[in-house]
């Protein structure tokens, strides 16, 4: 049980992080916009925002790759 409480403290850390970083890298563009540039739907892109979804790891790849970032750029303190 211990276990699972902890991954999912790891989980909401990282989501945490994902969207305080998407946030920045967004700026002053609007979902719209800044969701074809990362390739997701505004929708997803709003609701990653808000901590309200979760990415696979493959959509992640393709959001870092889009931004041309490493995932220690979004994760400094994890990696």
């Amino acid at each position: 049980m211990m276990i699972i409480l902890r991954l999912c403290a790891m989980r909401r850390n990282l989501d945490r992080q994902l969207a305080k970083f998407l946030k920045k890298k967004r700026g002053q563009l609007s979902y719209a916009e800044f969701s074809k540039r990362v390739g997701v739907s505004y929708t997803t892109l709003h609701r990653i925002e808000r901590g309200e979804h979760h990415l696979t790891l493959n959509k992640l790849e393709i959001i870092l790759s889009r931004l041309k970032v490493r995932l220690r750029d979004v994760f400094p303190d994890e990696f």
